[in-house]
């Protein structure tokens, strides 16, 4: 066999394997990327009140995921932007995914139960979508839900229209045991959060 059929046989060879190298690379197993909250303190018991005036508990959620923030129904701005993203990111998981969608509670506890009834927050969490869940409660047990979260609230400004809170900006992602996932970006909008879901949630 001269040189030339040699090096045409020899190319052919590796087209071939050039051609084949990503199908059995997509066959290897990929490592598990752990989760960026793995191992924090984050999360924990709680006792809470919804719409309806029914207790709700932490553990109540034992084998779904739960996406949950912490703000309030009079915020005139961050917290009605970041639910916005954070049912936006859901509707769009939901639709792509939807059998791991029912795997995920969203949920949105208020820090300010003065103000925020059941009646509220049944209201300010139906305008976002009837798949999200609104708690509130007595002081005490905002106090220890949002402690068990290490979530920061205080009350602020007093304006004509009444005072406002200062709080955490954080949508929690946490696992069917109760576990902390990762903390998703709702400043980023409903689109990067869907993918986030589209990471963790499986």
């Amino acid at each position: 066999m001269n040189r030339s059929a040699m090096r045409s046989r020899f190319s052919l060879k590796l087209a071939f394997i050039a051609a084949m190298l990503p199908l059995a690379l997509a066959g290897c197993d990929k490592p598990d990327v752990p989760p960026p909250l793995a191992g924090a303190a984050i999360g924990g018991p709680f006792m809470l009140t919804d719409k309806a005036g029914s207790t709700v508990r932490w553990a109540d959620f034992a084998g779904k995921y739960r996406m949950i923030y912490f703000g309030y129904t009079f915020c005139p701005d961050v917290c009605p932007l970041d639910v916005q993203a954070m049912m936006q990111g859901y509707a769009a998981f939901e639709l792509a995914e939807p059998e791991r969608a029912a795997r995920l509670q969203p949920i949105f506890v208020t820090i300010d139960p003065a103000r925020d009834t059941p009646a509220v927050i049944g209201e300010f969490t139906g305008a976002f979508s009837p798949k999200l869940l609104g708690l509130t409660g007595t002081p005490e047990q905002i106090a220890a839900a949002a402690k068990a979260f290490a979530v920061y609230y205080a009350r602020g400004t007093e304006t004509s229209g009444g005072y406002l809170m200062d709080h955490s900006r954080v949508v929690f992602l946490m696992g069917p045991q109760g576990e902390p996932i990762a903390l998703l970006a709702a400043d980023k909008g409903g689109k990067a959060l869907a993918a986030e879901l589209e990471t963790w949630v499986k």
